[in-house]
């Protein structure tokens, strides 16, 4: 099977700008966008990048695979499909770290209401001239407001390392990277919980489409992904 490689977009540096619409992507170790969401700006600074998505807004991926499936089907440049998104979702990043957390609310009779934390391991939040790029590495949290937590897709990162996606290495960092922030969340130490859960969007921000450049820009790539990945891409 041939694999696309795509040139890699040069990072950009300056800050956007806050309620800026921008492109938050999951790429891949073969060059790939796997994942794109537009989102707005809330916070892009040194100690804090936080980007809204609204209810209603499209997405682009593509089916969710498995590490087996992943080796055995077509791996489009670009996700295929559009999608939904059905929570108004905050989402965190402490810049460096190699998770983001992020805050859903619901409506229950009029009322806004949290609905669960979810903290994701990926790596470090890259700014490229359209946004931000990271790749996922399949590991979750799943938190509910009351901060009962169970971990997710823990079969699924052990897959990954069995097929040769990731290296035992990195999934043992995907680990402690989880397990150090669900000690600072049930501390009430992570940022997520220093009152953002009171937050709420500008009434204005409603979807937002699809920023031009988020399915031509190069991605960006990780400066540790030899020592993170396998010697498979995908």
């Amino acid at each position: 099977m041939l694999k696309y490689t795509a040139p890699m977009a040069a990072a950009r540096s300056a800050p956007f700008r806050y309620g800026e619409v921008v492109a938050l992507r999951y790429v891949t170790t073969g060059g790939r966008i796997e994942m794109c969401w537009p989102c707005r700006v809330v916070a892009d600074g040194p100690e804090l990048v936080a980007l809204f998505i609204a209810a209603g807004s499209p997405y682009k991926a593509a089916p969710k695979k498995t590490a087996v499936e992943k080796r055995r089907q077509s791996r489009p440049p670009v996700p295929p499909d559009e999608y939904v998104w059905r929570t108004d979702t905050l989402r965190l990043t402490v810049p460096g770290r190699s998770h983001s957390v992020s805050l859903s609310w619901t409506r229950v009779d009029g009322r806004r209401r949290l609905l669960k934390y979810f903290v994701n391991m990926e790596e470090p939040l890259r700014r490229t001239p359209v946004g931000f790029d990271t790749q996922d590495h399949t590991l979750d949290i799943e938190l509910t407001p009351e901060l009962t937590w169970r971990w997710r897709d823990e079969d699924d990162l052990a897959s990954h390392v069995a097929e040769g996606f990731y290296t035992e290495a990195l999934a043992a960092s995907a680990r402690a990277e989880g397990e150090s922030a669900l000690e600072a969340i049930r501390r009430r130490e992570h940022v997520c919980t220093n009152g953002w859960t009171e937050w709420s969007p500008p009434a204005e921000w409603k979807a937002a489409p699809f920023v031009d450049g988020w399915d031509t820009t190069p991605p960006t790539s990780w400066g540790r992904r030899q020592w993170a990945y396998g010697s498979d891409s995908w």
